[in-house]
């Protein structure tokens, strides 16, 4: 009789089991069907299609295997648009990431009109880029612009800005910083509003110094939110593509293609579907290393509570 009860228990609790993971299931499946429909299943594809000679419109192509991935390797736009983008990722990611804290500390105080502030520093993020990106192609016109005649006033010469090879980068880097160090000064505020006063008043009693108090206390509790922001925004500077084809479309001679515009051009101006599928793995996997690095890196300086 006790072993019929036992094996009953353990029936009903297999049985309870499998109801749970059913109704597991039922719940996530409004999540993860669209992740198999428009994510899983895109990248499979597109990786298959990295391994053929696929123009975009004919409906017959060829297998040509790693083919496309070697012929990226001795070509010369790739190269020149892979140092593009780790040009470009640093040049915004780092003033970004250091401007927003700077701001943060600056206006992380009860000063009058300081909201005022934050919603102006705060205003470029929610701006359609698109917009002002042209804005910023007026200002930065060589001719006619406002930053030459500021940079005249100051007796500097002009500079030919998105019509120069040399140029052109820094322009775009330019505008990308000023659209997003609001944004990173916002996660700050909120890092900063969480530090203890307490640790704060413990530093002014053993007689620290304010950068002391920087050093010691501020930078490792919110060192979340900085590995937060250098993961994202290193992201967004691999995908950036909107002011890039607004104010240079890649150019002059390809000094502001990156490996997403590249991507562009190989898939919509060629109608190379196969080379740029390649493209767009290659950037994939990029990011991924560049997501690992971060995460191994962050178990040395990121201090969680």
């Amino acid at each position: 009789m006790a072993q019929n009860s036992d094996s009953g228990s353990r029936t009903t609790r297999i049985q309870f089991k499998h109801f749970e993971n059913r109704t597991a299931l039922l719940f996530i499946l409004p999540v993860l069907i669209p992740l198999v429909l428009f994510w899983l299943w895109p990248m499979t594809y597109s990786l298959y299609i990295s391994f053929t000679d696929w123009d975009y419109m004919s409906p017959e192509y060829r297998f040509v295997g790693l083919s496309n991935y070697g012929h990226l390797l001795h070509n010369t736009d790739f190269l020149a648009a892979l140092k593009n983008t780790m040009i470009f990722s640093i040049g915004t990611v780092v003033p970004t990431v250091v401007g927003g804290l700077m701001l943060a500390l600056l206006l992380n105080r009860n000063l009058r009109g300081i909201g005022l502030f934050r919603t102006i520093f705060f205003s470029p993020w929610v701006t359609p880029t698109v917009a002002v990106s042209i804005v910023w192609a007026w200002l930065f016109e060589p001719k006619v612009g406002l930053v030459n005649y500021l940079l005249q006033i100051i007796h500097l010469p002009k500079l030919q800005w998105a019509q120069s090879a040399e140029w052109a980068m820094v322009e775009i880097i330019i505008f990308t910083v000023w659209k997003g160090v609001g944004w990173a000064m916002v996660f700050y505020l909120s890092a900063l509003h969480k530090v203890p006063k307490e640790l704060y008043e413990a530093c002014d009693i053993d007689g620290g110094t304010d950068w002391q108090k920087f050093k010691n206390v501020t930078l490792p509790l919110i060192s979340p939110t900085t590995f937060f922001l250098i993961v994202i925004t290193t992201i967004d500077a691999i995908q950036a593509y909107d002011q890039i084809q607004i104010i240079t479309q890649g150019g002059p001679a390809g000094s502001t293609r990156t490996l997403l515009y590249l991507y562009y051009q190989a898939a919509f101006e060629r109608f190379n579907m196969g080379e740029a599928t390649a493209v767009a793995t290659v950037l994939v996997l990029i990011t991924v290393l560049l997501g690992v690095i971060q995460f191994v890196a962050s178990k040395r300086w990121v201090y969680y509570r």
